[in-house]
């Protein structure tokens, strides 16, 4: 995420699962006579707090990567940065969604220089006094924007849906040009998780719920939990910026050195950069320290493993946490306040002990 970035999720649903909530943000703010911003935290301050987190719970972590993992004679068999190799009877991957960022066939064409993905930036005012275009109609997307804009960069945000969703009702004076707000019918009160509608917000809530449900279904409420929208504070500061929905490239090309973009109502952009804010693309084959072994004998789906009990893969005592966990266990496998669900789970799966019928996640 580049710096000056929000979260999304509200305080309540941002603390990393501990027993009792015993190491929520209110306890390091205690630790550290701190207060986060409310109701939702700085980047910093959730990066402060992760690092707080991880000194109470593994002071002494090893920083050293995991080059390979394959099977082993005793499971599993690892080789770490150095060269030292060790053996493992179980594995839990926790390792994110960077390899996975989503880059559309026709940006493909463009060199590195023209063109990247939100997640390769950890600082946009690099981009100040440039033309920029941000592909995609998210939080990524139209928070990125405002902070390129805000760095002095012009910015254009090309979204394919029909209108921009925001997550909060419009503002006295109206919303911001091609917005809609969704309907509120159901006298439901949302779930504290903040993931989801009154109805699929509870269902992702209830990770064994989703994954007993109807698997037609699943799609549905995924979608509705996950779709592209954006926070009422991007909605707030997206003045001076363009947004053409219902817009996309069919073609890019490099021109002079810019980006030549060729839409599909036969238009054409220029610019000198192009900022991807398409999301992910999650096939855990693709993680790179996985072996060709390993990775052709895990069962996937769409590229997400097919998780068991205890989000065990297929592969016995090889886990998956965080979103490639959400084509089993639902959208809410991509959120922190999942590890409300994850974490005693698989705890209770590697110490043998039974699953409860059912656990909420928050």
């Amino acid at each position: 995420m580049p710096a000056g970035m929000i979260l999304r999720s509200r305080k309540r649903a941002s603390s990393i699962s501990a027993p009792r909530r015993a190491l929520a943000i209110e306890r390091f703010e205690q630790a550290t006579d701190k207060v986060v911003h409310a109701p939702n935290l700085l980047l910093e301050e959730f990066v402060e707090y992760g690092m707080w987190f991880q000194r109470q719970v593994m002071p002494d972590l090893d920083p050293r990567r995991v080059e390979c993992l394959d099977l082993g004679a005793a499971g599993f068999h690892l080789r770490l940065s150095g060269g030292e190799e060790v053996e493992a009877r179980r594995v839990i991957v926790a390792a994110g969604l960077s390899p996975f960022a989503a880059r559309p066939l026709p940006y493909a064409a463009l060199p590195a220089s023209l063109v990247s993905h939100a997640v390769d930036h950890v600082d946009l005012s690099r981009f100040a006094g440039q033309h920029v275009i941000v592909v995609g109609a998210g939080q990524s997307a139209l928070e990125s924007a405002v902070l390129l804009s805000e760095a002095g960069a012009q910015v254009e945000v090309l979204a394919r849906t029909p209108a921009v969703i925001w997550l909060n009702e419009a503002p006295a004076g109206g919303a911001s040009p091609g917005a809609r707000t969704p309907r509120r019918l159901v006298p439901v009160p949302p779930p504290p998780t903040g993931v989801g509608g009154r109805l699929t917000g509870w269902i992702a809530a209830a990770p064994d719920v989703f994954r007993l449900s109807p698997e037609r279904l699943h799609p549905w409420i995924s979608y509705r939990c996950i779709r592209p929208a954006a926070s009422s504070w991007v909605r707030d500061r997206v003045g001076g910026i363009t947004i053409s929905c219902r817009r996309f490239a069919i073609e890019a090309e490099q021109t002079n050195g810019r980006a030549r973009l060729g839409l599909d109502d036969g238009s054409e952009r220029l610019a000198e950069h192009v900022l991807l804010g398409t999301g992910f693309a999650i096939d855990v084959r693709r993680y790179p320290f996985l072996s060709d072994r390993l990775a052709g004998a895990l069962a996937v789906a769409d590229g997400y493993p097919v998780l068991g009990s205890g989000l065990e893969s297929s592969v016995p005592g090889l886990h998956f946490v965080g979103a490639p966990a959400a084509h089993t266990f639902g959208p809410i496998m991509r959120f922190v306040v999942g590890s409300c669900y994850s974490a005693p789970a698989l705890t209770r799966r590697v110490l043998g002990r039974p699953q409860p019928p059912l656990r909420l996640s928050f």
